[in-house]
């Protein structure tokens, strides 16, 4: 490469060309004159800061937003104090600002928003052309959970304010973001101990990091990586130990991550599988604002709409009148939960389809549930051929009853049609549910136009944040690791989303009004 580009650039210089063609003897036309580019000089020119960025730039409106926050929860641990000694820190609502605005730029680096704040106009405006070290903002992003939670809950109440949002319908909506973790990092129990003792005696064997054999920068950085290695080792041993503890009854052996022990294997909605997080999102219907969000490691959806609706209520102080969710949250015990709380919850009505399980049993269509006959005076069933199955059982399951029909066992035995009826499990069982009112009554309102047709705005409302993170803001893997700092990436992503939809909906808009309106007056 340095014989391509160093040695031989001769061979690329650009020579001008002749506008036309000349014959032996006439006379040259005069060669065309430009400018040239002179590179190799160094200028020193007046910066106006403040027009670095137009009016309607969004970066003033981030900073005009970040500078009704309050910050007080970020500053507990800055310890210099006006008349005392040491370097002025860093103000938290400037690296609050540079985050957000460099999610909106779908930038999630800290070492490339520090870089940016050298020559980005927006970044630029921002820091007033200083520089930030991208430990502070790295630092800044991930030591102050309880600070960000609390300016999520803010930005709300200031859109509420502007009236914004409204706790009337929220859709809540589950995405997958992949982990900083691939699927080669996952190791069974013998693999992780044994590198758990490797990374000890490295340690061990590393001695005083003030040794004068290193540098003692090399040496405490070393140090300093393999203790966060063995960090994640013990950690990952804890998660194995959980996990273990949810698969007794598998003979399946547990694996973990080494990168990110807290990531999980999860199928993604393109095909395949990946080491990830499932992110839930609740967004409110009138101006698709994120109101609730929390990064978990369930691979499914089904047990996490009561953490959401508890989530929005702890953010807005209001508990949702209506929940709309895709059939992933759709259970009889989501149904009694929303029920009892109030929340009236729109989805679609799954279907049992046993025809599968039937046939892998070897159960004809003649003797399928629908053929047995219930007669509720007797409360007995009655099957094709005749024979009366009893109540043997009655368990209670969220949302219904269920009821254990069994045919006397001499009878099965005996009987010509046993081979289509219940050839591998003998008696023949049949259960027979009865759903409570709180389920009836949501499959009868699901059957409504008026219910239909709130379902249908479920995707547009609920999947237009999940196409910002990850579409706008490029957020498809967490830059962090571990589920703390994940959640706090995925409200640090939601919450420069619910700014951008205030820039769109409030301060735009005020500002196109300021704007006609200072010309009508100079008019």
């Amino acid at each position: 490469m340095g014989e391509l580009f160093g040695d031989s650039l001769e061979a690329f210089e650009v020579v001008p060309r002749r506008s036309m063609e000349v014959t032996a003897g006439a006379k040259l036309p005069a060669a065309k004159r430009f400018r040239r580019i002179d590179r190799d000089q160094k200028v020193l020119r007046a910066v106006d800061v403040e027009n670095l960025v137009s009016a309607e730039h969004p970066v003033r409106a981030i900073w005009a937003m970040v500078c009704q926050l309050d910050m007080s929860r970020f500053e507990e641990s800055v310890k210099v104090v006006e008349g005392g000694r040491g370097r002025s820190g860093c103000d938290p609502h400037l690296l609050a600002a540079l985050w957000i605005y460099g999610y909106s730029e779908g930038i999630n680096a800290a070492r490339e928003i520090a870089r940016m704040c050298a020559w980005e106009p927006g970044f630029q405006w921002l820091t007033g052309l200083e520089e930030v070290n991208h430990h502070t903002l790295s630092d800044f992003r991930v030591d102050h959970k309880e600070a960000l939670d609390e300016l999520f809950t803010q930005v709300l109440g200031l859109l509420s304010a502007e009236g914004l949002v409204e706790i009337k319908r929220v859709m809540q909506d589950g995405t997958k973001i992949k982990a900083q973790a691939s699927g080669n990092s996952y190791r069974r129990r013998e693999t992780i101990e044994a590198h758990l003792r490797l990374a000890r005696e490295q340690i061990e064997a590393m001695g005083d990091p003030n040794s004068e054999d290193l540098g003692q920068r090399v040496s405490k950085a070393r140090q300093r990586a393999l203790r966060e290695k063995l960090e994640r080792l013990e950690s990952a041993r804890q998660e194995l130990e959980k996990l273990e503890q949810q698969r007794k009854a598998s003979d399946k052996p547990s694996r973990v991550s080494e990168s990110d022990p807290e990531a999980r294997i999860m199928k993604q909605p393109s095909g395949g599988f990946a080491s990830s997080y499932n992110v839930q999102v609740s967004t409110e219907a009138s101006n698709k604002i994120i109101v609730a969000v929390a990064a978990t490691q369930a691979g499914t959806d089904y047990d996490q709409l009561e953490d959401g609706l508890d989530r929005v209520e702890a953010n807005t102080g209001k508990n949702p009148e209506q929940s709309v969710v895709d059939g992933g949250y759709i259970k009889n015990a989501n149904v009694e939960m929303a029920h009892e709380r109030g929340t009236d919850l729109y989805g679609p009505v799954a279907e049992n389809d046993p025809e599968a399980s039937l046939k892998q049993r070897g159960i004809t269509p003649e003797f399928y549930p629908g053929k047995f006959i219930y007669d509720e005076a007797a409360n007995t069933v009655t099957c094709p051929t005749g024979a009366i199955l009893t109540l043997k059982r009655t368990q209670q399951q969220p949302g219904r009853t269920e009821y254990h029909f069994r045919a006397p066992a001499e009878g099965c035995a005996v009987c010509p049609m046993q081979q289509q009826c219940c050839p591998k499990s003998s008696p023949r069982w049949i259960m027979r549910s009865e759903d409570s009112e709180a389920v009836k009554a949501f499959r009868a309102k699901m059957e409504t136009a008026e219910a239909k047709a709130i379902y249908r705005t479920r995707a547009e409302v609920a999947e237009t944040p999940n196409l910002w993170i990850k579409e706008k803001f490029g957020l498809r893997q967490f830059r962090l690791r571990g589920l703390v700092k994940v959640g706090m990436e995925a409200v640090w992503a939601c919450l420069t989303y619910n700014i951008r939809q205030w820039i769109r909906l409030s301060w735009r808009p005020r500002l196109v009004g300021a704007v006609a309106a200072a010309g009508v007056v100079r008019a």
